[in-house]
């Protein structure tokens, strides 16, 4: 059982970073996949970043790579999200989600965080 809470979304320019954070509560997810996924108004879900339980391992969806960066810090329970160079077609609810070891889904979600970028 896994409960995630983002946070570091915000308004900025187009050009600037963010940093989000995901934190989990409830049990460590140490073990688990931790995926990046955002919703733009009117916009099904589209994936951004999925990162090992290691953090050895990570992916980027063709749209983001070379600009965001996923990592994890295990101790702390949490896993970032930075993003940098960041365009108005980033804007969305950005969300973190966890895969259990044994899953083939991703099982629990966040509450979403919105980032704004302005151009």
């Amino acid at each position: 059982q896994v409960q995630l809470v983002e946070s570091g979304g915000g308004l900025v320019q187009a050009g600037g970073s963010l940093r989000l954070s995901c934190a989990a509560t409830g049990r460590t997810f140490s073990s688990y996949v931790v995926g990046w996924f955002r919703q733009a108004p009117g916009k099904g879900r589209e994936f951004v970043a999925a990162i090992s339980w290691s953090g050895g391992s990570s992916n980027y969806a063709d749209s983001v790579k070379g600009r965001f960066t996923a990592s994890r810090d295990n101790a702390k329970n949490t896993v970032y999200l930075q993003m940098n160079n960041l365009k108005p077609e980033d804007t969305a609810i950005y969300y973190c989600a966890a895969q259990k070891p044994t899953s083939t889904v991703y099982d629990y979600w966040g509450q979403g965080t919105q980032v704004t970028v302005s151009s």
